[in-house]
């Protein structure tokens, strides 16, 4: 992707005005470490963060490391998770995960996306938020939000994760990735929703080519 210094200047924009907005943002999911963090992600799948946060603390206490929550019986832990929805999908998949951290890793999550992704059931955008919110370190998280505000805001032009992540990469330099992500969720929740955005009391609406943004006036 080759990047011009109009798009750039604007891109620049419209993250200064997101950090305007947003001075300060961080993940709503509540954890103590990375490997908290993780399994509080995957619980996030189809549900709100509140609702992951009323149960992670249970579980938690019930299992506090990797090692003992692969070792929990699955009925049990699907009774904590059961409010998050897809709780049999889910229960399995933090034991598997959990399993192999502890197996692979001794319990001690990694702090690079290479061998993030290589845990069971690990993507890119889990991966990076983990890197972005626990370690600090650059990344940038892809979900439906950050996807159709790139989208609509014509930073991308493929909704793809890989390739949005790609895009805003090469738009942004390095130093400005910790936050786009959780801006860009949080301007997705707020304003630009998936349906009947809420364009007009949009602080980005000079600056959107969505062919659509009456929507909602």
């Amino acid at each position: 992707m080759t990047v011009t210094p109009a798009e750039r200047r604007r891109a620049r924009t419209i993250l200064d005005r997101l950090r305007r907005r947003y001075p300060v943002i961080r993940t709503a999911l509540g954890y103590a470490d990375p490997w908290q963090l993780l399994v509080a992600t995957v619980l996030s799948a189809q549900t709100t963060d509140d609702t992951v946060n009323r149960v992670t603390p249970e579980l938690f206490r019930r299992w506090p490391s990797p090692r003992l929550l692969a070792q929990a019986n699955p009925e049990e832990v699907e009774s904590v998770v059961f409010s998050t929805g897809f709780y049999r999908q889910k229960t399995r998949a933090v034991i598997e995960l959990s399993a192999d951290l502890a197996d692979r890793f001794s319990g001690i999550v990694p702090d690079d996306l290479e061998r993030l992704v290589t845990l069971k059931g690990v993507g890119r955008k889990t991966a990076s938020v983990v890197l972005a919110e626990a370690f600090g370190l650059p990344a940038i998280a892809v979900d439906t939000h950050v996807s159709r505000v790139s989208r609509r805001l014509g930073l991308v032009a493929d909704g793809n994760p890989v390739k949005v992540e790609a895009a805003l990469k090469e738009l942004y330099p390095e130093a400005k990735w910790p936050g786009i992500s959780m801006r860009f969720i949080q301007f997705g929740r707020d304003t630009c929703i998936a349906r009947r955005p809420r364009c007009p009391e949009c602080i980005l609406r000079d600056r959107c080519p969505y062919p659509d943004k009456t929507v909602g006036a």
